[in-house]
């Protein structure tokens, strides 16, 4: 198979290979650049796998006339800025022993080595500069064209490694699986089996991954799959998913968010939990609150904004069970607009405590009425 795609042609993207094969060495095109083309989707970051060491990298990426950043050097990887354009080259690596996240690897020369260290299949594939894909392990090509998200060999292997790759699973199913083929039964029962290894990982590292896990199209199936498997109860206790395909539903095409699908998961402590910052954590609270709190959608509207206004609607329903009312977004928007006609000034010669609870009431009159009453009618 042989890729195609603007991204192979980029002028920095083909100077940093030319750097690199120049001096003799062998570059591949890795990961998830080639999955993606493969599959069809947009490449974004792009990673390179070299027979050259970072010393030999730097020296000839250089030579070059190209900018080498040593990014992650020890480890083997160099950051090439080339074009204005990042491309992250790391020496082909095997592993020598494995301990969690951490491993101690050793360069290598092998292309299969390299590959066999990875975490699925599909993200095993190479590519030459021209785009014929090199498929090492043999089964990545045939499992990427099927979405068939698979661990290379013993799934439990690769997850002791780093259980990360728990979480990875069910995002990669979610984002480039296939729904009606459904998770591999061999990866849900080694991650429902490691599922405690959860709890060595930092919460930074899962609230990383839990954003791009509900960031995907559709993540209720995978999520689903992690309630059977008891993983998502390791990472959110208390997590509830049966809302959270009638929310995707109720979504009609919107821009998939991941917050507002947290927002009905509900879960003890999402805020530390998955490192929320402190806007996210005051959105989260505010969806949540709409949930029960009987308020109308223009009043959602005007308190949160259109666009979280809209979310709050659409979390309710799902949440509730019930459709969205006809003109309820077109409300959310009216709310968003509307502003409280009266203000400090028409209320002179109160001040102080008596004015701030004299525009209060007002305010909740106002609010009350639907955010249709004006001026002279709130002061009469």
């Amino acid at each position: 198979m042989r890729l195609a795609g603007d991204w192979l042609a980029h002028p920095g993207t083909v100077a940093v290979m030319q750097a690199l094969e120049g001096t003799g060495g062998r570059a591949l095109f890795v990961g998830g650049c080639v999955r993606d083309a493969v599959l069809g989707r947009p490449v974004g970051d792009i990673d390179i796998a070299t027979d050259l060491t970072p010393e030999r990298v730097v020296e000839a990426v250089r030579a070059a006339g190209l900018k080498a950043v040593p990014t992650g050097i020890d480890h083997g990887t160099v950051t090439v800025v080339a074009g204005h354009r990042p491309h992250e080259v790391t020496t082909f690596r095997r592993d020598v022993e494995t301990f969690g996240r951490h491993a101690v690897v050793a360069f290598s020369t092998e292309v299969a080595e390299d590959a066999a260290r990875r975490d699925f299949t599909m993200n095993a594939l190479y590519a030459d500069a021209a785009g014929a894909v090199i498929d090492p392990l043999g089964s990545g090509l045939q499992d990427a064209l099927a979405r068939h998200v698979r661990f290379i060999g013993h799934p439990e292997d690769r997850i002791r490694e780093d259980y990360l790759r728990i979480l990875r699973f069910f995002r990669f199913s979610a984002v480039v699986g296939d729904s009606e083929l459904g998770l591999d039964a061999d990866g849900l029962a080694a991650c429902a089996a490691l599922a405690e290894g959860l709890g060595q990982l930092s919460r930074e590292r899962i609230g990383a991954e839990m954003r791009k896990l509900l960031a995907a199209g559709d993540p209720a199936p995978a999520v689903a799959a992690m309630v059977q498997a008891g993983v998502l109860a390791r990472v959110l206790p208390g997590a509830e998913a049966q809302a959270l395909a009638p929310l995707v539903h109720l979504e009609a095409g919107r821009r998939p968010d991941w917050l507002r699908r947290l927002a009905v998961l509900g879960g003890e402590d999402a805020e530390g939990r998955l490192r929320l910052s402190r806007a996210e954590v005051r959105d989260l609270e505010a969806l949540r609150r709409a949930i029960g709190s009987g308020e109308s959608a223009a009043v959602l509207g005007w308190r949160l904004g259109e666009e979280r206004g809209v979310d709050a609607v659409l979390v309710r329903a799902a949440v509730m069970g019930v459709p969205i009312e006809p003109n309820a977004l077109d409300e959310v928007a009216r709310g968003a607009s509307a502003r409280f006609p009266v203000t400090a000034a028409d209320l002179a010669p109160l001040a102080g405590k008596a004015l701030g609870a004299r525009l209060k009431a007002l305010e909740a009159i106002w609010l009350a009425g639907g955010l249709r009453a004006g001026k002279e009618e709130l002061l009469r």
